[in-house]
């Protein structure tokens, strides 16, 4: 049966005349695979480009051959064992991505002059405690003015838009207090310079921005990468359909001009593109965005099947009931919009204080000004003792009071083995009271194992894992673990949905089903237990069943234990069923256990959580966890969740241990108390320095020092959150022995 592909609208034209392509690819699960298909790209005639970025699963594809049909790597990329969508870069993506790269060019602009303008700074102040001419200091000060002020101009744009977007909205925000900081010590440095003054303070207002440029950079990575990954989720609609048409030929096209009634042909590596029902053939699917199970579910006619589940074995035609708006997805997205909605709210304590701050900082200083004219200074020392004011409570502490935290607490949980995905995410897990879990791939590892390995003779384990390199299918790829360095059998031959064979030492070698393995397969069925898949093998009169099953996470119960201790109430909610997700609980000593959960349940049974006054941090893995992920009051991802769940959460954690869930919220809670204090340092510094430079005690120069003084002390002050860090992961390194005897027995309770 042939398929007609047209990728025509995906394709885009360049200045030059060139063609392009991108493709968002299913599969990839290394950096090797980058040097795989990139290579297997430009084996294709007529590809002059193929780039793939690993860090958001994207092919670029460029050709000049109008004869070329891009069909042919997708047919390529299938053939290899990867799935392609045709990928559209979204507006938001795009825009986000180029003001990344403008906050860099402000932030390199602002750094390279900086250090210049400082070197100047420290010869004109060791040359006015020694024998610095006037004539030379001013020419080093008219050399700072060239550098800083057009220096300034172009990466102070950041703030000065911003506040200037404030003002026209007759607002205030923190960067107007900043931008009119950095404008008045650039101002009065210029007319100092010229009045041969022995100050200038160019290198002040180049560092101040070059240090708040660093935050902005860093807040818009994280969410530029959040947005990239979400907007992946495209891919997972199957942008194009194979339709099947009335004469029994098939045509691909866009999954929106399929109505219900169509049918579909779902070849085994694609995605199913809409909710329906099976009218013919039989395969395994993987269902895990439905119910988080990564246990392969065979599926026959009349079975009824999701958009964006994977087909692995068998060719389906699928009879379409929901499409548009009506599908999973669409579901699953219309859950995380309002869920994102719903958070949108939330306001940090940074934000809470730059509320109030900024008008109280300009009031002070007009005031200050005002106050010395009616005395009857002159309008230049009114100035001065104004801008003195002003520079003096430039918002610097304030600004790094919680940023400071937010990057030393940052690295620690990096070494605590967690990635923030957001700026108030530290905050929220130190509030957080409840921690709901997600069963399969969180408490669990993502990854099957085999459970009865040990109890089988060893070279015969030996023989099925390296007959199972020879095969794709996901019991396969388990048992292939058990022997990492084995190497596939020459000449083996895989039988598509029932198994592999292979000659070894003259004798044939079966793996995959019973009935292939020739096994009795009623008598195998009851021998497997709740929540365990079978693969089977046979040489001879050698038989062997392999039981393989989710297994825990080394340190889950020492983990749980460890956040009861302290306080928290624990819950699993999973869409497994309730007889596997109670086992897990009993294991695990956790009460509280609902299975068969959907997406739209787990948001559910969070929001009344909240009605209960209670905030929940949710730690979930899968597609259909990214509505509770999103909707959580704090949310965990392990690394190796889907895309769409790490891009919804608030944080990820690395590796097979869960004890970082453990050490996110201890060392959250310490964060937030340095962010307290370093608000509090902020407010006793200007309750101290403020009277003093009102009454005019305080010059410009000391102004600048101060607080460049009270930023030194902030910052150090929130390097103790990277102590605190070390301290927290102490004491749980005495459960690892009792983490040991719990991954000895997983087996019997996963």
């Amino acid at each position: 049966m042939s398929i007609d592909v047209d990728l025509s609208g995906f394709v885009r034209q360049t200045d030059d005349g060139a063609r392009g392509i991108d493709f968002a690819i299913d599969g990839m699960t290394c950096a090797a695979c980058i040097v795989e298909i990139e290579q297997a790209m430009k084996k294709i005639p007529g590809v002059e480009k193929a780039r793939v970025n690993y860090s958001n699963s994207r092919l670029a594809l460029g050709w000049k051959d109008d004869a070329l049909d891009p069909a042919l790597a997708v047919d390529q990329l299938r053939r290899m064992g990867y799935v392609a969508h045709p990928f559209e870069l979204a507006e938001a993506e795009s825009r986000d991505a180029e003001h990344a790269k403008y906050l860099l060019r402000c932030l390199a602009v602002a750094g390279f002059a900086g250090m210049n303008v400082m070197l100047l700074s420290v010869s004109v102040w060791a040359g006015n405690i020694s024998d610095i001419t006037p004539e030379t200091r001013d020419m080093f000060h008219w050399l700072s003015a060239l550098i800083a002020l057009p220096a300034a101009a172009f990466s102070g744009r950041p703030f000065f838009t911003s506040a200037l977007a404030a003002l026209k909205r007759h607002a205030l925000n923190m960067d107007v207090p900043i931008s009119l900081g950095i404008l008045l010590a650039l101002g009065m440095s210029l007319v100092e310079t010229a009045n041969h003054q022995h100050n200038a303070y160019f290198d002040s207002a180049l560092m101040l921005i070059f240090f708040l440029l660093c935050g902005r950079y860093l807040e818009q990575m994280m969410r530029q990468r959040t947005r990239a990954v979400a907007g992946n989720i495209a891919a997972l609609r199957s942008p194009l359909a194979a339709r099947v048409n009335a004469d029994g030929s098939v045509t691909q096209v866009p999954t929106a001009r399929i109505v219900a009634g169509d049918v579909v042909l779902v070849r085994p590596g694609e995605r199913i593109p809409v909710d329906g029902s099976v009218v013919s053939g039989s395969s395994e699917i993987d269902e895990s965005i439905v119910t988080g199970e990564t246990r392969q579910c065979a599926i026959g006619e009349g079975a009824e099947v999701f958009s964006g589940t994977l087909n692995f074995s068998g060719a389906l035609k699928v009879r379409a009931r929901a499409v548009g708006s009506g599908g999973f997805l669409d579901e699953i997205e219309r859950l995380l919009e309002n869920a994102a909605s719903a958070r949108s709210h939330y306001v940090g304590l940074a934000e809470r204080a730059s509320k109030i701050y900024a008008p109280v900082v300009h009031v002070t200083a007009a005031a200050t000004l005002a106050g010395w004219l009616i005395a009857g200074a002159s309008a230049h020392d009114s100035i001065v003792t104004a801008i003195a004011v002003l520079i003096i409570t430039c918002p610097c502490a304030l600004a790094l009071a919680v940023p400071a935290v937010h990057v030393t607490a940052s690295g620690a949980l990096f070494r605590a083995g967690v990635l923030l995905n957001g700026g108030h995410a530290i905050e929220r897990l130190a509030d957080a009271d409840t921690v709901v879990f997600d069963k399969t791939g969180t408490l669990t590892l993502p990854e099957p194992r085999v459970a009865n390995a040990h109890d089988l003779p060893q070279h015969l384990v030996e023989c099925a894992a390296r007959l199972a390199r020879s095969s794709r299918h996901p019991l396969a790829r388990a048992l292939a673990q058990e022997r990492p360095m084995g190497a596939p059998y020459d000449g083996a031959r895989e039988e598509a949905g029932a198994g592999v064979m292979a000659d070894v030492d003259g004798m044939e070698a079966r793996l995959g089903s019973a009935a292939f393995c020739g096994l009795d397969v009623a008598a195998m069925a009851q021998a497997l237990d709740e929540g365990a898949s079978a693969i089977c093998y046979r040489r001879g009169n050698e038989t062997a069943v392999f039981r393989i099953r989710q297994t825990l996470r080394p340190d889950a119960v020492a983990t749980v234990e460890a956040l009861k201790r302290r306080g928290y109430a624990i819950e699993i909610i999973s869409g497994d069923s309730a007889a596997a997700t109670q086992a897990i609980g009993d294991a695990l000593g956790i009460s509280s256990c609902t299975g068969g959960a959907k997406p739209a349940d787990k948001v559910a049974r969070l929001e009344t959580l909240k009605a209960e006054g209670r905030k929940a941090l949710m730690v979930g893995d899968g597609f259909n966890d990214a509505p509770a992920l999103a909707a959580a009051y704090v949310s965990l991802s392990p690394v190796s969740a889907a895309d769409v769940a790490q891009a919804s959460a608030d944080a990820v954690f690395l590796g097979e241990n869960l004890a970082p869930v453990a050490h996110a919220l201890e060392l959250s809670r310490v964060a937030r108390n340095l962010m307290r204090q370093n608000l509090w340092i902020a407010v006793i510094y200007n309750s101290v320095a403020v009277p003093l430079a009102i009454s005019g005690h305080v010059t410009p120069l000391i102004a600048a020092l101060a607080m460049s003084g009270s930023s030194l002390i902030v910052t150090a002050n929130a390097l103790r959150a990277g102590a605190g860090a070390d301290k927290d992961r102490a004491p749980h390194q005495p459960h690892a022995r009792a983490s040991e005897n719990v991954r000895s027995n997983a087996g019997a309770v996963a």
